[in-house]
C-alpha cells in the first residue's frame, strides 16, 4: 500500500466525479428550458436568455457557468454566452439533435435508480421492478406516457445519429428482404432502403411503437411501397422469408432472452441467411465511457447489459449462428455479421 499523499488534482478529480450528477442535471435543465434554442448565432447575456426562456436571471447565470465548465456553451470576453459545437446538439431543431436523447437519459425516475446501484451490483438484478411494481417497459408505456413519448423520440435521434454510418457499411448486397427486428420507428430501416434501392424491408416491433413509424415508411410515404410494418415480440417469433435480419441495440436484454431471440431466427430463417448485430461494446473502442455507463443503466432498469466482445460473440454462437466477421462501425459501435447454419446443425448432419 502506498504512503504517498494524494495530489490536489487527484482529490479534486474524485470529488468532481462524485458530483457529476450535477452535469447531467444541468444538461436536462438546459434541454427543458430550451436554452440552446433561445440562443441563436448572436452572443447573449444571461439576463436576455432568462427573459427568453422564463427563468430567474441569477439562477440561469449559475446554470450557464456550470455548463461552460463542461464546454456546453462558452462565455466571451464581454460576459455574453455563445454556442459551442456541443451546445448546438441540444437544439431541438438541429438535424443532428440530441435533445430528446439527453432528456431520456435524465428522466426523473432515473435518479432514484442510480442511488440503488449497489443493490443491483450485489444481486446482479435490476431494482426497477421492486421500485415500481412493473417491468421497465410496461411501467414506462402504461404509467408514464410523457416519458414513453420521450423514449420514442430519443430512439429516433439515436438511430439518426448512427444510421448513415451503419447503412453505409452493412453487408446487404443481394438481399431482397431486410427485417429490422426491434427497429423502433424505422429510421435505420429507411436509411438501409435508401442505400439499397433493390431491397424491400420489414419493420418489426411492438404495435404502439409501429404506430409512430417514420413517415417515409407509412402509407403515402416515399418508401411505403417497399415496407411492411409487422407487430410482434421477437422473444416469441420473428418474420419468415427474410434474407437479412438486423438487430441494432436490441440484445441488451438478459442473456437468456437474447439467446432465445437469436434462436428464433435460427429456427425460422433459411440456411445461410445473414444476421447482422450492431451493438456498443464495453471493452473495445474510444466510446467506453458511454458504453459502460449505459451498461450500468441497463442493469438497473431491465437487468440487461452492454456486452464485451467475448460475451456478445458467445451469445451469437450459443444461439446456433455462425459468426463471419466483427468490425467497428464508428467509435462506439461494432457490427457482427453471422449466418444461420445448415439444416440439422453446423455440420449439416440430420
Amino acid at each position: 500500500m502506498t504512503t504517498d499523499a494524494p495530489s490536489e488534482p487527484q482529490v479534486l478529480g474524485l470529488l468532481e466525479r462524485a458530483l457529476s450528477a450535477s452535469c447531467a442535471a444541468s444538461l436536462r435543465a438546459a434541454a427543458k428550458l430550451g436554452l440552446a434554442d433561445a440562443l441563436d448565432d448572436t452572443p447573449a447575456t444571461a439576463d436576455a436568455l432568462a427573459l427568453a426562456v422564463g427563468a430567474d436571471p441569477d439562477a440561469l447565470r449559475r446554470l450557464l457557468r456550470s455548463l461552460t465548465c463542461h464546454e456546453v456553451f462558452a462565455e466571451d470576453s464581454e460576459g455574453r454566452f455563445v454556442h459551442t459545437p456541443v451546445s448546438r446538439l441540444l437544439r431541438a431543431d438541429a438535424p443532428d439533435s440530441l435533445h430528446h436523447l439527453v432528456l431520456w437519459m435524465t428522466e426523473p425516475w432515473t435518479w432514484e435508480l442510480w442511488g440503488r446501484l449497489d443493490e443491483s451490483v450485489r444481486t446482479g438484478k435490476d431494482v426497477f421492478a421492486d421500485l415500481h411494481g412493473r417491468e421497465f417497459f410496461d411501467q414506462v408505456h402504461l404509467a408514464w406516457p410523457e416519458s414513453a413519448a420521450v423514449f420514442d423520440l430519443a430512439m429516433t435521434q439515436a438511430s439518426r445519429q448512427s444510421a448513415t454510418a451503419v447503412a453505409g457499411v452493412m453487408p446487404l448486397a443481394g438481399a431482397r428482404t431486410v427485417a429490422d427486428i426491434g427497429g423502433g420507428q424505422g429510421f435505420l430501416l429507411a436509411s438501409l432502403l435508401e442505400h439499397h434501392p433493390e431491397a424491400e424491408g420489414i419493420l418489426f416491433d411492438r404495435p404502439d411503437v409501429l404506430a409512430g413509424a417514420d413517415t417515409r415508411l407509412r402509407d403515402g410515404g416515399a418508401l411505403s411501397g417497399r415496407v411492411r410494418l409487422v407487430a410482434g415480440d421477437c422473444r416469441e417469433e420473428v418474420p419468415a422469408d427474410v434474407d437479412a435480419y438486423v438487430f441494432k441495440n436490441v440484445l441488451g436484454m438478459n442473456d437468456e432472452d437474447a439467446v432465445v431471440v437469436l434462436g428464433n431466427v435460427v429456427r425460422t430463417a433459411r440456411p445461410g441467411t445473414r444476421v447482422i448485430v450492431v451493438e456498443n461494446l464495453v471493452d473495445d473502442g474510444p466510446g467506453q465511457r458511454f458504453s459502460t455507463a449505459m451498461d450500468l443503466r441497463m442493469l438497473l432498469t431491465v437487468g440487461g447489459r452492454k456486452h464485451t466482445r467475448h460475451s456478445l460473440l458467445g451469445l451469437v454462437e450459443r444461439s446456433g449462428l455462425v459468426v463471419e466477421s466483427v468490425r467497428p462501425v464508428n467509435s462506439y459501435q461494432h457490427m457482427i455479421t453471422a449466418t444461420t447454419p445448415p439444416r440439422g446443425g453446423r455440420d449439416g448432419s440430420a
